[in-house]
């Protein structure tokens, strides 16, 4: 991908998030360990003016383009240690991402799960695929099609933040949305 398409693709993000319906929210639980547990709060979880859940630049790039996604909806949930649970914090964002795929119904889209560098190779790239896995159901769940949404693993391949600190580590449990086609 393009610096260019993952900019389009950060703009595109915002708009869905105001778009979210009020739809009621069930969350999708697991932890690595393969226990159900409740998701515990993120403190690395962005907020206003860092890609944010709560809005941005409405309005930016136009509509049902990757910019418009990745600005106006966001494209990046961020997990807990060891955690493929979507958290209560995520909920906003794929919902607004749910909207937006409604909106759009001839984009497709590649959800990438993400660990962080800690672990071995494989173990990240299970988590990955877990983490991908669980925001694939969450929005198939909110009724977007499953043949739209296709999952892959990097596990802790692609950083999005360097550095060996609790920070950095929080930045890269992600999981990522990625429009794959059908996008203007």
């Amino acid at each position: 991908m393009t610096a260019s398409n993952m900019t389009r693709f950060a703009l595109v993000g915002l708009v869905a998030l105001s778009m979210a319906a009020c739809a009621p929210r069930r969350p999708v639980t697991g932890v690595a360990d393969g226990t159900d547990g409740p998701a515990i709060d993120n403190p690395a979880y962005p907020g206003p003016g860092n890609g944010g859940i709560d809005g941005g630049n409405i309005g930016s790039g136009a509509p049902g383009s990757e910019q418009d996604f990745v600005v106006n909806v966001g494209d990046r949930i961020y997990f807990d240690l060891d955690s493929y649970s979507v958290s209560p914090e995520a909920y906003p964002r794929l919902d607004a991402q749910a909207a937006w795929l409604a909106r759009y119904p001839q984009i497709t889209v590649r959800i990438e799960g993400n660990a962080d560098e800690r672990g071995t190779r494989e173990y990240n790239l299970a988590l990955g695929a877990r983490r991908a896995e669980s925001i694939r159901n969450y929005l198939i769940e909110r009724g977007v099609s499953a043949g739209r949404i296709d999952t892959i693993s990097f596990g802790k391949e692609r950083p999005i933040a360097e550095g060996a600190s609790e920070d950095s580590w929080a930045r890269n449990r992600n999981g990522h949305t990625a429009i794959v086609s059908g996008a203007q």
